[in-house]
Order: C-alpha cells, then structure tokens, then sequence
C-alpha cells in the first residue's frame, strides 16, 4: 500500500488510458418483489395429521383400546358358542389355545382403556391472585435507581407470569409492588414484607449459600411456603433470584410451572444487574429505614 502511494504521487497519470470496466449492480427486478409481497412461496412444514387428530379427540382414543377389547371378547364367546366346539377348554386342541389367548388380549385392551380413562393429565390453568395490589419503594433510592426498578417490574410482569415481586436488598425490602396478601389487622391493606423474617428464613439462607437461582414450579408442594406469608395465598410458581449477598428477588406466578427455561434465564440476568446497580447505590448514598408507598 506504501509504495502504491508513492507512485501515485510522482507519475504523472495518463488521461488517454482507457477506463477500466467496472461491474454493474443490478436492482432486483420487479418480478422477485412482487413475488417477495405475495408471501412465501417456498416449502411449507408438513403437518402431522394424525398427531393433530388425537389431540383434538383425546377422549375418544383413551376410550379406544376399552372398546377393541370389548369386542374382541364379545367375538369369541361368540365364534366359541356357535362353532359346535366344546365350552371346556382342551389344551390338545388348537382351536381352546387360541381362544385362550384372544381371551388374554382382550382382557388387555379392556384393562388399558380402563386405566387410560382413569388417568388424565391436570390441565394447568392461569388463576387470579387473591390478594391487594401495592406498590412500595424505599425512599432514599435515586431517580435512576427507581426507574430501573419500575423497568425489571414492568418487562418481567409483561412477559412472564409474574405477579408479585418482591426486592430484598441490605436487610430492607427496596420494592415490593404487584399483588400481595392482604393484612388481618387492617382491610385493604397489602401485607408488608418484612425483610429480617425473610432473610432468617431456610429458603433465603439457601438460596444466598449456593448463589443460584431456585424455581419452585409448583409453591403448594413446598413446606417453605410459609416463609412467604406477603404473597398472595394462590400463588403457583416462585423464583427465588439471589442478588449477589446481600439480597434477594422474590418473583410470584400465577402458573404452575409457568416460567419457562428462558424466563428463568433472563432473570438471571437482570439479577445480576439488579445487584450492580443496587451495590454502586448503597456503597454512595447513606442508607435510610423510611419506605414510600
């Protein structure tokens, strides 16, 4: 490139060269984009039909293997009544095997649809917290502080099934907003989560020790349950986000298992920034015991 440029300075160009050919670009024609505003004309995926018909008709193929075997049976009572054959069974005979064993799959098949009717998946459906809407915010956080607390409210309630959080950070609640219990002293009112109770509790020693976070997708299996008496009473799944050391997010759904793997991935990752801006905070401003509603 050095020497390209010294000679580009010291020799004299010659104006007469002929110019060099220079490859045109072509605009895509009229044709391709009109083709491109008609949709896709490519392969489409192919549907799975059968798939898609047992699922829309889920009670008629668990009853199926109950009928099959209804009649299987009811076809050799018959087939042995009317064939002039013996009704003992004669193990000489070819005829007794068989029907000793269409009798043995047949009582297969009533048994299967027998229990393929009386097991049936839960359906999992959303619920309606039963509790008070709040908001709480402690007083001597900055503008920015509480603006990127309002962000991580409103971007995980919107996209996920959250309904309460719950920031516990430096032995304070810093936010508590969304539904939360409702209190037995005064009607109305949102039961206030007291951050001392929850950081003596099993589920934030444990979640502060291993520095992961824990999903429990189904909240009524778990006898921690009452270490969380500020949520809603129906409330189905809760994450438990821990914030560095010093604190906790407590994320309540109102789904059974209804975060999915990259919910509880994004979580994690505002966590950690969560704990970034919480730290820089209280590492520069005085720390204060006031809360705002």
């Amino acid at each position: 490139m050095e020497a390209g440029t010294l000679f580009r300075y010291h020799i004299p160009l010659n104006l007469h060269t002929p110019p060099r050919h220079r490859p045109s670009f072509r605009p895509p024609s009229v044709k391709a984009y009109s083709n491109l505003q008609g949709g896709y004309k490519g392969p489409k995926p192919a549907k799975e039909l059968i798939a898609d018909w047992v699922t829309s008709n889920d009670d008629v193929v668990r009853s199926l293997p109950l009928y099959v075997g209804g009649f299987s049976l009811l076809a050799v009572l018959f087939n042995r009544t009317f064939s002039g054959i013996a009704l003992v069974a004669d193990a000489s005979s070819s005829q007794s095997r068989a029907d000793l064993l269409t009798l043995g799959l047949a009582v297969t098949n009533i048994l299967t649809g027998l229990v393929w009717l009386s097991i049936r998946p839960k359906t999992i459906s959303v619920v309606n917290p039963e509790g008070v809407e709040c908001q709480r915010l402690c007083t001597d956080l900055s503008d920015a502080v509480v603006s990127e607390l309002l962000w991580v409210w409103e971007s995980v309630s919107k996209v996920t099934c959250c309904r309460s959080l719950v920031i516990v950070y430096d032995n304070r609640c810093v936010l508590q907003t969304g539904f939360a219990a409702a209190s037995s002293s005064c009607e109305g009112e949102p039961l206030l989560a007291d951050a001392s109770k929850l950081m003596q509790g099993s589920l934030y020693q444990s979640a502060i020790k291993s520095g992961s976070q824990s999903y429990l997708a189904n909240l009524s299996l778990y006898p921690g349950k009452s270490q969380l008496p500020f949520l809603p009473s129906n409330t189905q799944a809760v994450i438990l986000q821990p914030l560095g050391d010093k604190g906790i997010a407590v994320i309540g759904g109102d789904t059974i298992r209804g975060f999915t793997t990259s919910d509880q991935a994004w979580i994690t990752l505002i966590g950690d920034k969560l704990d970034a801006t919480l730290a820089k905070h209280f590492l520069s401003f005085p720390l204060a015991t006031q809360d705002r509603s």
